[in-house]
């Protein structure tokens, strides 16, 4: 009987390690250590283009007056305005239609360093000078405008640099873009004979529209 049993329990181990055994081989097999694989990336990127823009320069920002051509009546004090550029990289596809630019110019009242009475900016003048205008004619230098103090020279031009005179501009925008355009002017400051000694500063503010 005790034989029989232990028949028994040797064949139900035996059967267990076949089980065992049969479980293992069906584990997956890994992968070898070391194993790589590559994807190559591409992109095409286009040169970034930057619209074009209307803008302005001033060579100087500052001008001194000295005194020429006075008369026992005016004293006038002369000197020359720094060169301004209008520079257009635009092209005309970019330029709205129908668009027009100009620079304006305006003065404040010459103030003494020692409390002296204010100059009027009315007694400021200038006569722009275009510089390079293109090959298009379509750039233009404004009128003279002259002083408080003078005969007009031209209906109503006698009020000096007291409300934004024309400076420079063109009708077309469009088709002058892509040009860069200069004008000066002559600068000429007329009082009374009279007026006070000292120092006196104005403040004349150039200002580019379209």
């Amino acid at each position: 009987m005790r034989t029989d049993n232990r028949r028994r329990l040797l064949a139900a181990g035996a059967a267990g390690a076949l089980l065992v055994g049969s479980v293992m081989a069906a584990a997956p097999a890994s992968a070898d250590p070391g194993d790589t694989g590559d994807v190559t990336v591409t992109v095409e990127i286009e040169e970034l283009v930057e619209p074009g823009v209307l803008a302005m320069s001033i060579a100087g920002d500052s001008v001194a007056l000295t005194e020429d051509g006075s008369t026992l009546v005016v004293r006038q004090f002369v000197g020359g305005l720094p060169t301004v550029t209008v520079t257009d990289t635009r092209t005309a596809d970019e330029v709205p239609s129908g668009a027009a630019w100009a620079v304006l110019g305006s003065a404040t009242d010459f103030t003494g360093a020692d409390g002296q009475e204010p100059i009027g900016a009315g007694h400021l003048g200038w006569k722009p000078r275009l510089v390079d205008g293109g090959d298009t004619g379509l750039v233009s230098e404004g009128e003279e405008v002259v002083t408080v103090l003078d005969e007009p020279t031209q209906p109503g031009n006698n009020v000096g640099l007291t409300d934004q005179e024309l400076l420079v501009s063109t009708f077309d925008s469009g088709a002058v873009a892509g040009g860069a355009y200069s004008v000066d002017a002559d600068l000429f400051l007329r009082t009374p004979a009279d007026v006070a000694a000292g120092a006196y500063t104005s403040t004349l503010t150039l200002s580019l529209f379209e």
